[in-house]
C-alpha cells in the first residue's frame, strides 16, 4: 500500500498573534464575535500585520465571477476546505480557532490570489544530501 505524503499544514494558530487571540477570546466569549472587531483594534491590527487587509476590507474586495462564496460556509466545512487546501484552523484539541471568523475571509482570499498576501513562511532547514555525505567523508579520512 502505497502512501502519499502530504506535506504539513501550516497552523493558524503558530501566526504571530493568533494565540493571543485565541486566548482572550477563550477567556471572553464575545471577543470572537465578529462584531468585537469594532471594539478590539487588536483583532484588525494583527489581520493587517498577517494579511494586509481587515476583515472589513476583505468584506469589500470584489470577487471573481467564478467566486463560490467558500467563506460564507458553516466553518466545520471551511475546515475541511482549509486542510485540503494547506491549512489548518484548529486549536489542539482540533476544534475550530473561535478567532476563525476574523480570518476566514482574508485567508480565503489569499490563498486564492484575489487580494491580501499569504504570511511570509520560512523555509524547513533541511539537512543538505552532500554536506552529510561531506560529514562522512570527512570520519572516513579521520580513520585512515
Amino acid at each position: 500500500m502505497a502512501m502519499t505524503s502530504r506535506p504539513a499544514l501550516r497552523r493558524l494558530i503558530d501566526l504571530p498573534g493568533v494565540d493571543d487571540l485565541e486566548l482572550r477570546a477563550l477567556m471572553k466569549p464575545a471577543f470572537a464575535d465578529p462584531e468585537a472587531r469594532a471594539e478590539f483594534p487588536e483583532i484588525d491590527a494583527c489581520s493587517v500585520k498577517l494579511f494586509g487587509l481587515t476583515a472589513d476590507g476583505a468584506e469589500a474586495a470584489p470577487r471573481p465571477a467564478d467566486w463560490d462564496d467558500i467563506e460564507r460556509r458553516p466553518i466545520a466545512q471551511q475546515v475541511a476546505a482549509f486542510e485540503d487546501a494547506g491549512w489548518d484552523v484548529t486549536d489542539n484539541k482540533r476544534r475550530p480557532l473561535r478567532v476563525l471568523s476574523h480570518f476566514n475571509q482574508q485567508l480565503w482570499l489569499a490563498l486564492r490570489g484575489v487580494a491580501g498576501e499569504l504570511p511570509f513562511q520560512k523555509q524547513e532547514a533541511r539537512p543538505d544530501a552532500w554536506g552529510s555525505n561531506l560529514a562522512a567523508e570527512a570520519a572516513r579520512f579521520r580513520k585512515r
